[in-house]
């Protein structure tokens, strides 16, 4: 299949393959910009059509909507793109992001925890997310219905492209269940108009879980490496690690061995390239700068690192997610915009001083590190605090560290980020820039199966190996067996992963999220406080009850 580069730029969703049912009835929706052209066509051309329904179902991940118009009205479009909306519920609320913008009402009352049913951007996630299971099941409908008319070659295709949309269904259902616990499930079976039924959590578990499993099975032994931009089995293999790493807090039932058989599957799969040849990319700078998209699945180095990448184009793609959210949120002065390679900064993103605190500094003041994954930060060398007066623009500058991960330059031949004018990577206007977004990387692969291995999986020696690579790929010292902890894996993974939308899940899985570990304005308390233990789930939203049979989460 060619590279969604191709197909993601300016194509109408198929109205008869793309209508929306099942799980989305109830949503807030924007209705889909229809296409000229309609199911009965597809027999014209099968591929072609194929794929640009495809295509659209990956834009649905990548932007905010067809032809810049969103899908979803319960927020700006912008924030209801699905990494940013997912970004939202995972980071903003912990001790690695921050909102300052009160014009962002939802969001700027989510930094402090503040969690109520009829919160915009909590609709907004839930509905993506619902939205883009949807697209899925609508594409495996039509295929086998044989809606798309494939014959010969084309079988195996269809058959392909079935698969990716179990992955993606499947990621958003991580998510979905993540969240909000027991939700709507609806697969390929579930007519178009039904109401889909709300599962349990463990249910659901249970059903992706099989899913995936069953997907990577008819892939088999082969790991013929997806196109540029699409899925395949590296990434149903990385999202089943991350189902298993969470299965304890999803069924009760810890499923380490598990998580411990695939996340070294797809390792294994990925040695003899990178960094000591461990399928890492060679340089950090590598995975963070405008050439990343060359270490992805399907991209020009043979080592990809980015087992799933959400593409940017400067010149096409518009998205006020993904690499333009991460880069242009966190800075706002005119040397930090040279620095990172762009036009504007808005100014309104922060890390908080739990998360400056975890990374190792060459002074009491916190100003230079060794680990080249703070690299492009502004700290006590630029002027600013690593406290957290408080969470308004008025206190921009005093608090905290800006705490940018990606960047719109180039590298120069040592794998150094080049600094100078012919550095800059192309970018225009606030949604577009070159850099694309990692949403799965193997580094975070490596540091589940440590964690599987330190609860009882495997050998320690294997653990402290694989975060190893980790560390010293950043630019810091290995550490000797005595000091690879549960407690000092979670740290680490912090320290890797930090802005990578898993940051509450961890917490949650540590036992730190409600209590037992408080950061600068949890809970609205300068010093934070504990959360309720409900505020384990975020709530069903308040419109999705209202008009449906589905039950709300306790305490809300």
């Amino acid at each position: 299949m060619k590279s969604i580069k191709k197909y993601i730029l300016s194509l109408g969703v198929v109205a008869a393959a793309m209508s929306l049912g099942s799980c989305t009835g109830d949503l807030d929706l924007q209705p889909i910009d229809p296409s000229t052209v309609n199911s009965s066509q597809f027999a014209d051309d099968p591929e072609g059509y194929m794929n640009r329904v495809l295509a659209e179902i990956y834009q649905s991940f990548v932007t905010f909507g067809p032809n810049g118009d969103s899908q979803i009205k319960a927020a700006d479009g912008g924030m209801t793109t699905f990494q940013r909306a997912i970004f939202n519920l995972e980071e903003i609320p912990t001790d690695e992001a921050s909102w300052f913008s009160s014009s962002d009402a939802g969001l700027f009352t989510l930094q402090y925890g503040n969690i109520s049913s009829d919160n915009d951007m909590i609709l907004a996630t839930y509905s993506r997310l619902l939205v883009n299971i949807a697209l899925c099941n609508s594409f495996i409908q039509a295929h086998n219905n044989g809606d798309f008319h494939l014959t010969g070659d084309l079988v195996a295709k269809g058959e392909d492209a079935v698969r990716q949309c179990k992955i993606l269904r499947s990621a958003c259902y991580f998510y979905l269940i993540d969240l909000f616990g027991n939700v709507p499930y609806a697969d390929e079976t579930v007519a178009i108009g039904t109401n889909a039924p709300q599962l349990s959590r463990a249910e659901i578990f249970n059903l992706v879980t099989k899913t995936l499993e069953d997907v990577i099975a008819e892939y088999g032994s082969a790991n013929k490496a997806a196109a540029y931009g699409y899925i395949g089995k590296d990434v149903a293999q990385g999202v089943l690690v991350k189902y298993y790493l969470n299965a304890e807090v999803f069924t009760g039932t810890p499923r380490w061995n598990d998580c411990l058989r695939v996340a070294n599957d797809l390792i294994s799969a990925h040695k003899g390239t990178g960094f000591r040849n461990s399928g890492l990319a060679e340089n950090w700078f590598d995975i963070v700068s405008a050439k990343n998209k060359d270490f992805a699945i399907g991209g020009s180095n043979p080592c990809s690192e980015i087992l799933w990448i959400l593409p940017a184009d400067a010149d096409h793609i518009e998205s006020y997610s993904g690499a333009a959210l991460l880069m242009l949120a966190g800075i706002k002065t005119d040397e930090e915009k040279a620095r990172i390679g762009v036009g504007n900064g808005w100014g309104c993103f922060k890390g908080r001083p739990q998360l400056v605190n975890r990374f190792q500094w060459n002074e009491p003041t916190q100003a230079t590190s060794p680990d080249k994954r703070v690299a492009f930060w502004s700290t006590s060398k630029d002027g600013y605090t690593n406290e957290m007066k408080n969470m308004t623009l008025s206190g921009w500058t005093e608090s905290g560290y800006t705490q940018t991960k990606l960047i719109n330059r180039y590298l120069n031949a040592d794998g150094t980020v080049n600094m100078n004018d012919d550095g800059l990577a192309p970018a225009s206007g606030d949604g577009r820039v070159t850099t694309a977004c990692p949403m799965l990387r193997l580094s975070e692969i490596y540091l589940s199966a440590a964690e599987a291995i330190l609860h009882g999986a495997g050998a320690k020696a294997d653990a402290l190996e694989y975060v190893n690579l980790i560390r010293e790929r950043a630019g810091v010292r290995a550490w000797q067996a005595n000091e690879l902890t549960l407690e000092t894996l979670q740290d680490e993974r912090c320290r890797e992963l930090y802005q990578e939308n898993c940051r509450r899940t961890d917490l949650i899985r540590y036992g730190k999220w409600t209590s037992g570990y408080n950061w600068a304005w949890k809970g609205n308390a300068a010093n934070g406080t504990d959360f309720p233990a409900y505020y384990n789930l975020y709530p069903i939203p308040a419109q999705i009850v209202s008009m449906s049979t589905y039950k709300q989460n306790p305490g809300y």
